[in-house]
């Protein structure tokens, strides 16, 4: 019995031992790595650099009131279609005592006054009936007794202003009635019925009652950084994504380029503005936030290859062209090309490939392309 287990112990030490040779000469066999193949085609090869940014009216126009006083009518809200002239708010006005008194006694003073030329002139009426002055006293008289008149009027209307803001004569012209300047959307009308409102002036620049902009002209307005502003100029074509509307791309014209950068978090960027085209069947508001591609170069119908084929020695750049397959085994040749025009994915290759060549892609499997043909 004992031999038997002598026996059995020893075919296992046997079989422990054969396996771990086994084990490490398997392990040390050099190991069949499988490439993917790439052939070289015609494409185009388009840089781009993308700026952030948000989409805006071109001209936002604030409104202000000509006159201070307490708000008394809101007409319009944000998002209402205004024309030129139409009234957005009217504005109540809170006379000053001062000014009104004063206003009040010119009145008494213009009555006065015409009750005295009134009489002189019914005088100088009857005195000229009867041939005893002559016609210049009359004449005189009465363009007297057309200012006294004149002067009772104006006084009115200047207590009416006070008063209330408006008078008989200009009341279509009322400073109380806020009108729309432009022609466009109501952005935003930050006021409330019964807050206060001062008029524009040389010291202040008064209460905005709404901001109005024309969203039919739209402009991108975004940053660039330092290392891509001097590829770029005015009149570039451009591709704008807006966020919230999806799938859809929008031409616009590149316009502007701040001649001053701005430091933010360490780097120097520059403004940038660029026209919109969008189509009027497409609502964009005011502040989308919006990324632009902006082409810096681009060749089309050239031949290219991924970018990672290509390997880079100093100021060399090669590929591997397969050669043969044999045995399940990839055969490639290192050669030497001419690369030019890059997008980061695709590069122009300028000489050393023609189209059809095959050449190593990314490593796929690392055994035998029978084996991973079959899995």
């Amino acid at each position: 019995m004992k031999k038997i287990l002598r026996i059995i112990l020893l075919v296992l030490l046997v079989l422990i031992v054969v396996g771990t040779f086994f084990f490490l000469w398997k392990k040390s066999q050099p190991k069949k790595v499988v490439y993917e193949i790439i052939t070289a085609d015609i494409g185009d090869v388009e840089n781009t650099s993308v700026a952030t940014g948000k989409v805006s009216p071109r001209d936002e126009i604030l409104i202000k009131p000509q006159i201070s006083g307490i708000v008394s009518e809101v007409m319009k809200e944000a998002g209402d279609f205004v024309n030129v002239g139409d009234i957005i708010a009217t504005v109540k006005v809170i006379p000053d005592v001062a000014q009104l008194n004063s206003a009040e006694s010119q009145v008494n003073v213009a009555q006065i006054n015409l009750t005295q030329i009134k009489s002189e002139y019914e005088r100088q009426k009857q005195l000229f009936s009867k041939g005893v002055i002559a016609k210049e006293e009359m004449d005189k008289s009465e363009a007297d007794y057309k200012k006294a008149l004149e002067e009772v009027e104006k006084s009115k209307d200047n207590l009416d202003i006070i008063k209330s803001g408006i008078s008989k004569k200009t009341a279509q012209y009322s400073n109380t009635q806020i009108r729309s300047t432009i022609t466009g959307m109501i952005l935003d009308v930050p006021v409330k019925v019964g807050n206060s409102v001062i008029q524009a002036n040389t010291f202040n620049d008064g209460t905005t009652i709404a901001t109005i902009a024309n969203m039919n002209d739209m402009i991108f307005i975004g940053k660039i950084d330092e290392t891509e502003v001097g590829r770029v100029h005015a009149g570039m074509p451009i591709k704008l994504s807006v966020g919230a509307i999806e799938n859809k791309k929008f031409d616009a014209t590149l316009e502007y380029i701040a001649p001053k950068g701005i430091e933010e978090n360490g780097a120097i960027l520059f403004e940038i503005k660029a026209a919109a085209r969008i189509p009027d069947t497409i609502v964009v508001r005011a502040g989308y936030s919006a990324n632009a591609e902006i082409v810096l170069a681009k060749i089309e119908k050239v031949l290219t290859i991924p970018e990672s084929t290509v390997t880079f020695s100093n100021d060399s750049a090669f590929v591997y062209i397969l050669k043969d397959t044999t045995d399940h085994k990839q055969v490639f040749d290192k050669k030497h090309i001419m690369v030019g025009l890059s997008d980061g994915i695709k590069v122009e290759v300028k000489s050393g490939l023609k189209k059809g060549d095959k050449i190593r892609g990314n490593e796929i499997s690392d055994k035998p392309k029978a084996e991973a043909t079959k899995q």
